[in-house]
């Protein structure tokens, strides 16, 4: 094998192309950035979309980019795969916007949470300059702010891993025509803001929490030290050094490179009104990039735990990035696959957005995309890329199925809860036992024993205890329900 990645991966408007007619446009709306050799690659990523869970006993179904595109209503998404600590190759597909131009391997799309990682970067550089302390409080830092805590000060390592007890876990950003607050109004959860203040609710070290709000702490921080606005500093510190040149912290997107990038779409394939949402909060969710430069973001963290230098932190440094402080979270980036996998999704107001690494193959891939429903297009096209380059980890979940007894299947039925996921529901259905995530999308439901329940469209296991209550894992995170009808 190449690599040993292993990486879990969490309107108003007409539209003015059906998305019948929208596929057609597709087939024609492919710019690509490749040597001639890796045209098969390619073709086979394209035409091998896969599910997360299949059979064991039948074939496992995949579906063409085009396809899923329109199944989902994504209208454009862009890609760069990395081999060898390289970019093998990037392409767009679809349209920019309905109606408007192909994407290309330099359209620009929000990369949302994928920020995080990059401004970690930026924060560490300013470590290694001596203008942050990585353990002291922030609040030797501020000097136009301050927190609010009774817990005591985070550090600059537990704003970057998440568990410096800070309150706001994201924010929705700011719709064309509605009033943008200021930074220090966002924290302070004052004027326009439509998110809370930020604040310290939770000792400091203590327990692991998203939070974009203690990114935008940092990022107040980061300018108050660098006497420069957050977009000047970045783009210093970390996007030029990276030759990350088609990529801006800017919020607004500036009006020249408008033309340049893609606008946000809703679950139905339908404009947002106005393009894309500000954000104000920049560190958190801000960068607006190609996949083409978040793949020498990835490659410049392959290099530094090579030991090379990469332009920006020393390898020392990059190590220090990679390390989980709590669970599998470092500073700014997820790490799997026991040390070896690191990465970050996105997840924005019509954009979704995904980047996976390894360490010691030299790969990985970013998937941007324009749609709502991006999160799952992302994901198979993970997988296909996976499955042609022989990855360990990111591949279809292969399962065995058995039959269960009537009596265990009506035993089944129900409503049930789980904490943090919401509501779903168990039924027969013409002689079948289904499940339905989500209000009124059915599926099957599978057994692979009569204690570990099964979909084919999330790698998910239930596992049911009793009649009145049950344990669900996702991955690898358990998490409680509870029973909350029967039969019905």
């Amino acid at each position: 094998m190449s690599s040993k990645m292993k990486f879990a991966s969490s309107v108003a408007g007409s539209v003015l192309l059906s998305f019948s007619a929208f596929a057609a446009e597709q087939a024609q709306s492919i710019a690509s950035s490749s040597p001639v050799g890796d045209r098969d690659p390619m073709a086979r990523v394209e035409a091998g979309l896969r599910p997360p869970v299949a059979l064991a006993d039948r074939p496992v179904k995949t579906e063409t980019l085009e396809e899923a595109m329109a199944r989902l209503k994504v209208p454009g998404v862009s890609v760069a795969v990395i081999k060898d600590g390289k970019v093998a190759w990037s392409r767009g597909y679809g349209v920019a916007w309905i109606g408007g131009p192909a994407v290309t391997p330099q359209t620009l799309f929000q990369a949302a949470s994928i920020s995080k990682p990059v401004t970690a970067m930026a924060a560490l550089r300013m470590v290694e300059q001596g203008k942050l302390d990585l353990d002291a409080g922030i609040d030797a830092a501020l000097t136009s702010w301050k927190l609010p805590s009774k817990y005591g000060q985070p550090s600059v390592r537990q704003l970057l891993s998440h568990t410096g007890g800070t309150t706001v876990p994201g924010f929705p950003g700011y719709a064309a025509g509605k009033p943008v607050p200021t930074l220090v109004q966002v924290l302070d959860g004052a004027w326009a803001a439509n998110t809370r203040a930020v604040k310290v609710d939770t000792a400091p070290g203590t327990a692991w929490r998203y939070s974009g709000g203690g990114y935008t702490v940092l990022q107040q921080a980061m300018i108050d030290r660098a006497g420069k606005p957050f977009e000047v500093l970045t783009q210093e510190t970390v996007l030029a050094p990276l030759g990350m040149l088609g990529s801006t912290f800017a919020q607004p997107l500036p009006a020249a490179l408008q033309a340049t990038a893609a606008r946000p779409h809703d679950h139905e394939g339908k404009p947002f009104a106005g393009g894309a949402y500000t954000h104000p909060e920049q560190a958190a969710a801000g960068l607006w990039s190609t996949p083409t430069d978040l793949a020498k973001f990835a490659i410049a963290i392959q290099r530094g735990a090579a030991g090379a230098g990469n332009g920006v932190i020393s390898p020392a440094m990059t190590r220090t990035m990679l390390t989980p402080v709590r669970g599998s979270y470092a500073l700014g980036l997820d790490i799997q696959g026991k040390g070896k996998g690191f990465g970050h999704n996105g997840s924005n107001m019509g954009f979704k957005a995904l980047m996976v690494g390894a360490t010691d193959g030299g790969d990985g891939a970013v998937i941007l995309t324009n749609g709502d429903n991006g999160d799952e297009l992302a994901a198979g096209l993970l997988r296909a890329i996976a499955h042609e380059y022989q990855w360990v980890g990111n591949q279809t979940v292969i399962r065995p199925a058995v039959a269960l007894t009537p009596q265990a299947r009506k035993a089944l039925v129900g409503k049930y809860r789980i904490a943090g996921f919401g509501d779903f529901r168990v039924a027969e259905r013409d002689g079948r036992l289904m499940i339905a995530l989500r209000p009124g999308q059915w599926e099957p439901l599978y057994a692979e024993s009569d204690k570990l329940l099964f979909v084919l469209s999330l790698n998910a296991e239930l596992r049911p205890i009793d009649a009145n209550s049950g344990h669900a894992v996702m991955g690898s995170s358990s998490m409680s329900y509870t029973r909350v009808s029967g039969l019905w």
